[in-house]
């Protein structure tokens, strides 16, 4: 699951939420399974992290 296709949902949303994870193009490559298994705890505090830093 590739950075790029994070940056390319935040572009056009101006936001990303755990629910994305389930749509295209996230839920081709394993959806919010497979961003559970790639960042585990983290992955929640990661995308309020990044939210964050596009409201800023």
């Amino acid at each position: 699951m590739g950075s790029n296709k994070i940056k390319e949902q935040i572009a056009h949303n101006a936001e990303m939420t755990v629910d994305d994870f389930e749509y295209t193009p996230f839920n081709q490559e394993g959806g919010l399974l497979k961003a559970r298994e790639l960042f585990g705890t983290d992955l929640e505090p990661l995308i309020n992290e990044l939210n964050g830093y596009l409201i800023a």
